[in-house]
């Protein structure tokens, strides 16, 4: 009787763990520290139903971009490579330094927004490293799932404290470098211990293979795939990131609000998916100031533009008025020592000239384009920008801006320019994939500003150094 009574409370216990075990909710996409201030952040993050994703189980082309072979872009989503399937649950955010203590109440996330938490926490002190600890459950009566991180504020205006932070961009999914943990470019990063992090766009292609987007769910999908890449989950769990959007993250290649569906995906769709995906609340230009040295603008170059083939004008434009009359401003105003325009797309160029037509280095926006160069010059802006598959830095012959490119995240997907062809602009060029850093600092009360190129790992390719008087 004994043995009886044991055996079936041993099939009750292991029925009961097995139970909890599909309870359990997961971390398995991440989460991201966005739009960091001296006083504020947003977390977002989301809760999946499976501990791991979907291993990547196709080979890939021998060429640039490297793009699946015999993918079946109509199987199941939850099939596909990457694939993280949400769950249904409860969300709760703890913030930490030193004695303090910020906390959310459990919040639900649900289906309607791809089983998203999104949330901007207040009144944070200044220059302060915090930790953070996310939980997840199914319900109360759930076990909870713990993922944890930490990142520092932003000083206040008037501190003279260094700066280092990381930049990138272009990244399809398939052109990863790294078989297990996705690209090398956020290892690399990861040990230069950035302060936060800009990504300028193409974070994901809809408009590319494996799977090619045609509606809400396959585009959401590129999303869940990227972000469960160890590489990624684990730099931005300690990296605080500032994010724009570009052509291929919102719809397709050249998008503005006049592009055509792709597939069942409308432009609408993209900038609804755009938000429900990133750390990013109200409108997409921002800045941020980052002490008394530093200052970036983080602008938006999709949702404002003009059709692309409109003959070129004075009313022609990719900003918009409302943005440009907020950059004027907000640039005019800064007492910055060093001000950076962070662009999804070029400003000096030059450009490769079959077919592009969509940025301000193209003839197609050149009255924009040409204002923009001088305008920038006279407030001693520098330029970083997105969206070239090579790194460059670029200096406008007419009024001395200074453009850097970062170059996409893997050699894979480095292409459409020829390394031989080196303009007059070229200060440096190299048909490479990596990352940007800038490293703002002080010395003997000097400001100092360094623009570092490096390739995907980690090694300086390239330095320009620039020097402020003291103030």
């Amino acid at each position: 009787m004994r043995f009886l009574i044991t055996a079936v409370l041993f099939i009750q216990l292991n029925f009961y763990l097995n139970a909890q075990d599909t309870d359990s909710v997961y971390f398995t996409t991440g989460f991201k520290i966005g739009d960091i201030t001296n006083s504020s952040v947003i977390v977002h993050t989301r809760l999946c139903a499976s501990s791991s994703p979907v291993k990547v189980y196709h080979q890939r082309l021998e060429t640039v971009f490297r793009h699946p072979i015999d993918f079946d872009n109509d199987m199941p989503v939850q099939k596909m490579d990457g694939a993280v399937q949400g769950s249904t649950g409860q969300v709760k955010i703890d913030l930490i330094a030193n004695d303090t203590l910020i906390s959310t109440n459990w919040n639900y996330v649900s289906s309607y927004k791809d089983f998203t938490f999104k949330k901007k926490l207040d009144n944070l002190t200044p220059n302060t490293h915090y930790s953070v600890v996310i939980q997840g459950r199914k319900g109360p009566e759930s076990p909870i799932t713990e993922i944890k991180g930490k990142f520092k504020t932003a000083p206040l205006e008037d501190e003279k404290v260094p700066v280092f932070f990381t930049s990138s961009t272009c990244q399809y999914f398939w052109s990863f470098d790294d078989s297990q943990r996705g690209f090398k470019i956020y290892d690399s990063m990861q040990k230069l211990n950035p302060v936060f992090h800009c990504q300028t766009g193409d974070y994901v292609y809809y408009d590319k293979p494996g799977p090619m987007v045609y509606n809400v769910e396959l585009a959401r999908h590129k999303w869940h795939a990227m972000n469960s890449w160890p590489a990624l989950l684990d730099f931005f769990t300690t990296t605080p990131i500032y994010l724009q959007k570009d052509d291929h993250d919102l719809l397709r290649d050249d998008a503005g609000p006049n592009s055509p569906p792709l597939g069942e995906l409308t432009y609408e769709d993209g900038l609804a998916i755009w938000q429900e995906q990133v750390p990013i609340i109200d409108t997409p230009y921002r800045t941020f100031r980052w002490g008394k040295d530093l200052q970036i603008w983080v602008v938006e170059g999709r949702e404002y533009r003009s059709d692309n083939n409109a003959p070129d004008g004075e009313n022609k434009t990719i900003w918009g008025k409302e943005q440009i009359n907020w950059f004027k401003k907000t640039i005019e105003s800064s007492d910055a020592t060093f001000k950076i325009l962070v662009s999804p797309t070029p400003v000096v160029g030059p450009d490769r000239s079959n077919g592009k037509f969509d940025n301000h280095s193209n003839s197609s926006f050149q009255n924009e384009g040409m204002w923009l160069r001088k305008y920038l010059a006279i407030q001693n802006v520098y330029v970083i920008n997105g969206d070239r598959h090579w790194q460059y830095v670029s200096v406008d012959s007419e009024t001395g801006l200074w453009e850097f490119s970062q170059g996409p995240v893997s050699d894979f997907h480095a292409q459409g320019w020829n390394e031989n062809d080196i303009r007059p602009e070229h200060k440096f060029l190299r048909v490479k994939g990596g990352f940007l850093g800038v490293n703002v600092y002080r010395q003997n009360q000097e400001a100092i500003i360094e623009f570092i190129h490096y390739d995907v790992d980690g090694n300086e390719v390239n330095k320009e150094i620039f020097k402020k008087n003291k103030k």
